[in-house]
């Protein structure tokens, strides 16, 4: 049975019809899925400006003018495999625990077939149950996670849980391959020096934002695919590792970013690794404008699903 597509958007205009993920048809109308993009409304994790609850709508309005064919891939990823949108999944969003615990379940649950996931939130804290879910399926995965801040801090204000703890309750939970973890964007200031020592100690390398700019994209793709090799792989974006030129719809907005170009062309360089998922996170449409960064994260969504349309995380 062939693949259900996009609607045709020559026959149903863009801004017309049900507002999908690039108006894909929704998991109840196939009989399987290979990829599922889900939403997760959540932003009870954030230590700022919140907001990123209205990221998974966002993103689907900005992706309406995504078009089938991916040229830099060459692949026409909802031809090659069934993609869906599978919705949001509900959180309580006055429990994190819960709704962590309860995110962990839906998403192994969408997976229990073979389906790969990419996620849109919602707030950073989403990662660590996405990454339960993966690691419960795949073993200990590789991890490249794209932001401007660390996410590996122990507690905010006493509490474990927040939109950026996931990394550090993940590495301690041995749910990472500690030889194969990568931050790629970062900057900005620290509360100290003690956490980039801390950071080291959990096995992450760090590419910031400036190594970006001095080494260009080639030979950070080269750096990043040696550390990778042939592990499962997470990709976790948080839209914020764009400077706030690009990307002002944020609740954590740092100066001095990569540029949307940079980002999507150093995902590109990822194809034929083993990515089994990836997310994207913490965009906040209240701070956007034009939808910059909803349309920046559509695309990222989009080029994090031809990635796993090309196949080698079967």
């Amino acid at each position: 049975m062939p693949n259900i597509g996009p609607l045709d958007s020559s026959r149903v205009p863009r801004f017309a019809g049900f507002a999908t993920f690039a108006r894909l048809p929704r998991i109840d109308q196939v009989e399987r899925a290979d990829v599922a993009v889900v939403g997760v409304p959540f932003d009870s994790g954030v230590s700022y400006r919140p907001g990123a609850r209205f990221g998974p709508a966002a993103v689907r309005e900005a992706s309406r003018l995504l078009r089938p064919y991916h040229p830099e891939l060459d692949i026409s990823p909802f031809e090659e495999k069934q993609v869906v949108d599978a919705g949001d999944i509900a959180v309580n969003p006055f429990n994190i625990g819960e709704a962590i615990e309860t995110l962990q379940q839906e998403a192994e649950a969408l997976q229990a077939d073979g389906t790969r996931l990419v996620t849109v939130g919602g707030d950073h804290t989403i990662a660590l149950p996405l990454l339960r879910a993966a690691a419960k399926k795949h073993g200990p995965v590789a991890l490249l996670h794209f932001d401007a801040h660390l996410d590996t801090w122990d507690t905010y204000f006493g509490e474990p849980y927040t939109h950026g703890t996931p990394f550090r309750r993940a590495s301690e939970e041995g749910i990472l391959d500690t030889s194969a973890l990568s931050h790629v964007g970062t900057r900005g200031p620290l509360y100290g020096k003690r956490d980039l020592e801390e950071d080291r100690r959990l096995g992450f390398g760090i590419v910031t934002s400036g190594d970006v700019l001095r080494r260009g994209v080639t030979e950070t793709v080269d750096a990043l695919r040696q550390r990778i090799g042939d592990r499962p792989l997470y990709v976790s974006v948080d839209i914020d590792v764009l400077d706030p030129a690009h990307a002002p719809g944020t609740g954590t907005p740092e100066a001095g970013g990569m540029t949307s170009r940079e980002l999507l062309e150093i995902l590109r360089g990822l194809r034929d690794l083993n990515l089994v998922g990836a997310d994207v996170v913490e965009l906040a449409p209240a701070y956007d404008h034009a939808e910059i960064t909803a349309i920046a994260a559509s695309h990222v969504a989009y080029d994090l699903v031809s990635l796993l349309a090309l196949g080698k995380g079967e």
